[in-house]
């Protein structure tokens, strides 16, 4: 178990992650906007190593080894000084950053590669995403369902709701060990796989649900791929029943993660980029209140990160 990740919300400073955007960055990023809102580049086109990023390559390799690698597993950058920048430079600055921790890669089977959370006014179910709906989430790994989840998770903060949707972020390592104290009888069922629906995210008549672990070990390290909600799914699609013990392992689970002092809390502000490790990471959000006006709804740009496997959805 890696001690750095070994942190609970009611202990961790509340500093932990949190990195400023220096001065240098912000101006080497204002000058890229400038020659994009000047000369536009489609944006998955987008390369850095066709720009001069020098401080921002510096920096994005700092808040990696700092804060997902060698710290807390996640980060948030404050911020980028979205106000003056142009939807287009923004986007593409924020390609352009993430594409410095890891790669890009699919969000959905048919190839979407930047994808905005909003909320579409539809509940969530099969084929509707939680993270496009206003509807509290259960802690979770993005894409648990997929064959290669993505590494890192990356949002950007465009607008905040009108009320609520509050973030949450929980370290797995802290909930194993509680885990292993509170109820060590239930511990290895989340070793053992479960059926996880898979969200319509497939070919034509592909089978609807995926059937794997929680947990795994990879090189000693914990590696968790949650969603209690997908996993409902799952078995229902499968037209299999979920057994007692495996029932009792996730509400037990999920009761520890839902502890007051277990999670960090935080309200995003427009401009503020958050990374997070998606296999040692859980997040969340409470539900939320919007704005009336289309223009003003909560707005979160996201981006999936891994340079494991291909680019495609499925890895």
């Amino acid at each position: 178990m890696q001690d750095r990740l070994l942190w609970r919300g009611d202990t961790l400073p509340a500093d932990a992650g949190r990195i400023a955007l220096p001065s240098d960055v912000e101006q080497e990023l204002d000058s890229l906007v400038e020659r994009l809102d000047r000369d536009p580049v489609p944006l998955l086109l987008l390369r850095p190593e066709d720009f001069a990023l020098d401080a921002s390559r510096a920096f994005m390799r700092e808040v990696v080894r700092r804060s997902l690698d060698e710290g807390p597993g996640f980060a948030i950058v404050d911020r980028l000084p979205v106000e003056r920048w142009s939807q287009s430079g923004t986007r593409a600055v924020w390609w352009l950053l993430a594409s410095l921790v890891a790669r890009p890669v699919a969000q959905k089977w048919d190839g979407t590669s930047i994808y905005d959370v909003t909320d579409l006014g539809r509940p969530p179910g099969n084929g509707v995403r939680p993270d496009v709906t206003n509807a509290e989430q259960n802690f979770h790994t993005d894409n648990s369902y997929n064959n290669v989840p993505p590494h890192y998770v990356g949002l950007l903060c465009l607008r905040t709701a009108m009320d609520g949707g509050v973030s949450g972020i929980v370290s797995f390592a802290s909930a194993h060990e509680e885990m292993r104290r509170r109820h060590p009888d239930l511990l290895q069922r989340l070793y053992e796989p479960f059926y996880f629906d898979r969200q319509r995210e497939h070919a034509p008549g592909d089978v609807m649900t995926t059937h794997h672990p929680m947990f795994e070990r990879e090189d000693g390290r914990l590696i968790a791929r949650l969603s209690h909600f997908q996993v409902k799914n799952g078995y229902r699609l499968a037209g299999v029943d979920l057994d007692p013990k495996g029932a009792a392992a996730l509400e037990a689970f999920e009761a520890i993660l839902n502890a007051p002092d277990m999670a960090a809390r935080f309200q995003f502000q427009p401009g503020q980029m958050q990374l997070i490790d998606n296999r040692a990471l859980g997040h969340r959000r409470t539900g939320f209140r919007d704005w009336p006006e289309a223009e003003r709804k909560r707005l979160l740009v996201r981006l999936w990160l891994r340079d494991r496997g291909s680019r495609a959805y499925n890895g």
